[in-house]
C-alpha cells in the first residue's frame, strides 16, 4: 500500500494531504449538522433525516447548484481562500430561496492541481460557516486532485443544495400582481458576477491584486474578494412572521446578467417595472472600477448588480411592514417601484431572460451621488 501510494504521488496525487485536509475542516463541517443528519462524517454518501416533511401538505424540493466563477482567480493571486466558501453558499442557496423553500442541506466540490490541506480547509471552513448562517447543513463533499490539468496552486469550487417548500406556499411570478410593490435589499460588493470583466479592468489599468487600493484602505484583492452577502437566513425568518403571512409574492436574486433581467424574470408576462436609479447610489467599488473602465454606470448593469443583490416582491399594503422585518433582521432596503400591468409600449424594456418568458423591466434616471 505505501509503494501505492508513492507511485500515485509519483503522478501528481498525494493522498496524505487529501486526509489531512479532511481532519483540519472536520470540526467546521460538523459544527453545521443538527439532529437531521445521519451517519457521521466522512462516509460516502450523506443522510438527512427527512421525518419533517411529513407536516407539510405537499412537500417540493428545491435544488440549486453554481459555482463562484473567475472569482476565485483573485483568491489564487493573493493566496486568501477563507471568503470564497460564503461566495458558494451565497450563489446557491438564495437561488432557493427566490421560490420561498428553506434550505435542508448542500454538499460541495473543489477541484484543484495540488491538494495544499490549509488552504482546502479554509475553503471549506467558510462553506461551513455561511451553511450554520442558513441553516444548511453541509453534509458531504469532494476535494478532487488533477494534476496536469489545472496548476499547483488553482482551483475551482462548485456545490449544490436542496431545501423544500411546501406547494402551497410556492412564490413565483404566478403570485405577482398589479400594485405590488418592489423592494431592493443591499449587496455586500459584486458578489460572484462580472469578475471577468472586474478582473479586465484590473489588468488593463496595470493593477496587481496586491497593490494598495488608496479608495478602498486595503489591496485589491482584499476589497474584490469582498464577500457575498446572504440573504437566506434573514428571509426564512421573515416568510415564517405570522403577520406577514402572504405579503411577499417574489423574490429575485441578481446574479449574472445584472439588475433588469433577473427582476424580469419573476414578473408575469404582460406586466412592467420602472426602477429609479435615483433611490439608490451604487458602492464606490463600482463607481472606482467604471471609471477605470472609461465607463457609465449605466453600461454595467447587464453586468453587475451595482449594489442590488435581491429583489423582494410584496403585496402593496403590507410594504412597509415587510421593509421595516427586513430592517430588524439586518437586511438594508428601499421601496425601488411597483408593478403595473397597464398596456404601454415595451421599447428599451429588459423583457424575461434565461428561457423565462417573464415580464418587463427597465432602469430610469441617473443614480443618487
Amino acid at each position: 500500500m505505501a509503494e501505492e501510494r508513492d507511485l500515485y504521488a509519483s503522478a501528481g496525487v498525494d493522498t496524505r494531504a487529501g486526509d489531512h485536509a479532511v481532519e483540519l475542516m472536520k470540526k467546521a463541517v460538523q459544527a453545521t449538522h443538527g439532529p437531521e443528519v445521519l451517519g457521521g462524517f466522512g462516509g460516502f454518501a450523506g443522510l438527512f433525516d427527512g421525518s419533517k416533511l411529513l407536516g407539510m401538505r405537499k412537500p417540493l424540493l428545491a435544488t440549486s447548484t453554481d459555482g463562484v466563477g473567475t472569482k476565485v482567480a483573485i483568491a489564487q493571486a493573493i493566496d486568501k481562500h477563507d471568503t470564497i466558501g460564503q461566495d458558494l453558499v451565497g450563489m446557491v442557496v438564495d437561488d432557493i430561496i427566490v421560490v420561498g423553500a428553506e434550505p435542508l442541506f448542500m454538499t460541495d466540490y473543489i477541484a484543484c492541481g495540488r491538494v495544499v490541506p490549509e488552504r482546502i480547509a479554509a475553503i471549506v471552513e467558510g462553506i461551513a460557516k455561511a451553511c450554520a448562517a442558513t441553516g444548511t447543513a453541509l453534509t458531504g463533499g469532494e476535494t478532487a486532485e488533477h494534476p496536469g490539468l489545472l496548476g499547483p496552486d488553482e482551483y475551482d469550487v462548485a456545490g449544490a443544495v436542496t431545501g423544500v417548500v411546501d406547494a402551497d406556499r410556492v412564490l413565483g411570478a404566478e403570485r405577482v400582481k398589479d400594485g405590488d410593490v418592489i423592494i431592493s435589499l443591499a449587496a455586500s460588493g459584486f458578489h460572484s458576477n462580472g469578475y471577468s470583466l472586474v478582473r479586465r479592468i484590473i489588468a488593463n489599468n496595470g493593477i496587481n491584486y496586491a497593490d494598495q487600493a488608496e479608495d478602498f484602505g486595503r489591496s485589491w484583492g482584499e476589497q474584490l474578494l469582498e464577500p457575498t452577502r446572504l440573504y437566506t437566513g434573514e428571509l426564512v425568518r421573515i416568510l415564517r412572521r405570522p403577520e406577514l403571512d402572504g405579503a411577499i409574492h417574489a423574490f429575485s436574486h441578481v446574479t449574472g446578467g445584472g439588475i433588469a433581467a433577473n427582476l424580469a424574470r419573476v414578473l408575469p408576462q404582460g406586466s412592467w417595472v420602472e426602477l429609479d436609479r435615483g433611490l439608490w447610489s451604487p458602492l464606490p467599488v463600482f463607481r472606482v472600477l467604471t471609471d477605470l473602465a472609461g465607463a457609465r454606470l449605466e453600461d454595467m448593469e447587464g453586468t453587475w448588480n451595482l449594489g442590488v443583490g435581491m429583489f423582494a416582491i410584496v403585496a402593496a399594503e403590507q410594504a412597509d411592514a415587510v421593509l421595516a422585518a427586513c430592517k430588524e433582521e439586518g437586511l438594508d432596503g428601499w421601496i425601488a417601484g411597483k408593478v403595473s400591468t397597464a398596456a404601454r409600449d415595451f421599447e428599451g424594456f429588459e423583457q424575461g431572460a434565461k428561457g423565462v418568458d417573464g415580464g418587463a423591466v427597465r432602469l430610469v434616471g441617473s443614480y443618487a451621488e
